[in-house]
């Protein structure tokens, strides 16, 4: 009895959908094709990110300011989580730079963790047959030495502005 129902009902859903589809206009009928495509694309990245958190992606390293306010978030005032947040977020502005140092020094420290951390999983990715997971930007490419001593003497140069800069700022404050 259920199963013949159903075959009604479908029955009766398809000649429907065909007589919507048949009224659209050609311009609805691409904007419903092209929102069908972007909500099965959507579909198609939790998927993946779903499948990175099972074979254990390490998560992204923490900033300095995330680390401050995972740290003082239980006892910072507020009546909402978002007020919380934006008394953090003008205390954080509100320190001076050595004040942030140790939370960018963490923040240093969990970057190299995520480093390594990737490598060692990348590697166990090429190893399972996974290559296509791998970031593309992990292989460098060989460079000259020629090209290799001028950039090292172009970083020394923007090396040495933004010291002066920070100089000048600090001699401003």
């Amino acid at each position: 009895v259920y199963e013949e129902a159903r075959k009604t009902d479908w029955q009766r859903y398809k000649e429907q959908l065909t007589a919507f589809k048949a009224q659209l206009t050609p311009a609805q009928a691409a904007a419903l094709k092209e929102e069908r495509r972007k909500r099965l694309a959507k579909r198609r990245s939790f998927r993946a990110k779903r499948e990175l958190t099972v074979l254990g992606k390490p998560k992204r390293p923490r900033s300095g300011f995330n680390i401050f306010v995972s740290e003082n978030f239980q006892e910072s005032e507020g009546i909402s989580p978002a007020a919380k947040l934006k008394q953090l977020f003008d205390a954080w502005r509100k320190l001076s730079s050595s004040q942030k140092q140790p939370y960018l020094q963490l923040a240093e420290d969990d970057k190299v963790r995520y480093v390594n951390e990737m490598k060692s999983w990348e590697a166990k990715m090429v190893e399972l047959g996974r290559g296509d997971l791998v970031r593309s930007g992990t292989q460098t490419p060989k460079m000259k030495p020629a090209d290799t001593a001028k950039k090292a003497q172009t970083a020394k140069a923007s090396s040495r502005a933004n010291k002066a800069k920070l100089k000048l700022k600090k001699s401003e404050e």
